[in-house]
């Protein structure tokens, strides 16, 4: 595992708006960059990457569903009470999910450490899935990287073959916050994909979902939302005011209510009791202010939160680094500290792609801060053939 400095293409931005890659800057700061890439073998992608993380995806559902069946553990997770038939029902009719996000400390030789699962709203999608594809082909045509250059990434292909295997019949919905640039991009490129899966689809905005007379959702036409793919996380849904009307609601999520056990960071201590020493886990337990935690470097993160939010870094019980945020009055869990391995200044995080239950793609993400947050540079990377 190599950094690589290399020559951005001509006219990029360009290239990324005809796309529809508009965020390709962020408050002014560069988020996709090309600049440099990160260059694998593909023995550190299939054994240090991708198989680890097919072996935590299966590892993360049998947890689900001992959490589901679980009230004790339901409530060390802070699900709300009223939620919980809602859960264990998505659960035992399997309904399916579409894809997550295992986050990665990762340096070519030390065993992959698993910072975090994004079960629910994993965001990057469109960098990691097309736009990176896009560059690799064109740095081939341009010499910049080798002929036989290729790339961990069959995410698109995944997606369209996951829809099609949810046989959709009617219409889906596919839903973002309005004012968020990304994730309405984000929501365009997941409902192309559900096209080609031949699904018909309908975009709109969570702000606009309405509840007919029967408590049923319902769109701004007033068309029912029988199925509805959603960029919003459900601990956000669990305080909308259409809250109370999920529970009872017709409507099949993407990603599933089962889900809601998984994307909670409850789960890091939960797959390190049930896996003490696995090679690919960080220690990790639920924090107690009045107790001492086990180890003297490690981080604090809550349960729920969102891109690299309100994140505590201590070092001989000392704190050292906090992150801003608006999370954490649901608890915290503490995990070991494990920083990422920075390289010229920059540390880079390996974002490994589970779509329909296979891991199938790559996405790398830097920055100079410990903590990688929601301005972490894109940066692209590289299987290259034979030793770097």
């Amino acid at each position: 595992m190599k950094r690589l400095k290399l020559e951005p293409r001509p006219g990029w931005v360009e290239i990324a708006e005809e796309h529809g890659f508009f965020f390709h800057h962020v408050n002014g700061e560069i988020y996709w960059d090309e600049s440099a890439a990160y260059a694998f073998t593909l023995e550190e992608i299939e054994a240090g990457l991708e198989d680890p993380a097919q072996e935590l995806a299966d590892m993360c559902l049998d947890l689900a569903g001992d959490i589901v069946s679980s009230e004790e553990l339901l409530e060390t997770l802070r699900i709300p009470r009223e939620f919980w038939n809602m859960l264990r029902d998505s659960w035992q009719r399997n309904e399916p999910s579409l894809y997550g996000r295992f986050d990665f400390a990762y340096d070519g030789h030390s065993p992959a450490k698993l910072y975090e699962y994004n079960a629910d709203t994993p965001t990057a999608l469109f960098e990691a899935a097309f736009f990176q594809w896009n560059w690799l082909e064109d740095s081939i045509k341009l010499g910049t990287v080798p002929q036989d250059a290729d790339q961990f990434n069959s995410i698109q292909e995944r997606m369209v073959e996951t829809f099609a295997s949810f046989q959709v019949e009617g219409l889906m919905h596919f839903a973002s916050m309005k004012d968020t640039e990304e994730d309405r991009a984000t929501v365009e490129y997941i409902l192309d994909c559900a096209a080609q899966a031949g699904i018909r689809g309908k975009a709109l905005y969570m702000e606009d979902i309405g509840v007919d007379e029967q408590g049923l959702l319902i769109d701004p036409d007033g068309v029912a939302i029988h199925r509805l793919f959603k960029l919003y996380p459900w601990e956000f849904m669990w305080k909308d005011d259409f809250a109370r009307f999920l529970p009872a609601s017709d409507t099949t999520f993407v990603e599933p209510a089962w889900k809601m056990v998984l994307s909670n960071k409850g789960i890091l201590p939960l797959l390190w009791e049930r896996h003490e020493g696995h090679p690919n886990l960080l220690p990790a337990w639920f924090h107690n202010p009045a107790e001492a935690p086990p180890v003297a470097d490690y981080v604090l993160k809550p349960l729920l939160s969102r891109e690299g939010a309100n994140i505590y870094v201590f070092k001989d019980h000392r704190q050292v680094f906090m992150s801003e945020g608006i999370y954490g009055g649901e608890g915290f869990i503490g995990q070991s500290l494990n920083p990422p391995p920075f390289v010229d200044g920059h540390g880079p995080i390996c974002g490994v792609w589970i779509v329909g239950g296979k891991s199938c793609g790559l996405g790398l993400r830097e920055d100079e801060s410990p903590i990688t947050g929601n301005l972490s540079r894109f940066v692209p990377h590289v299987i290259l053939p034979g030793p770097l």
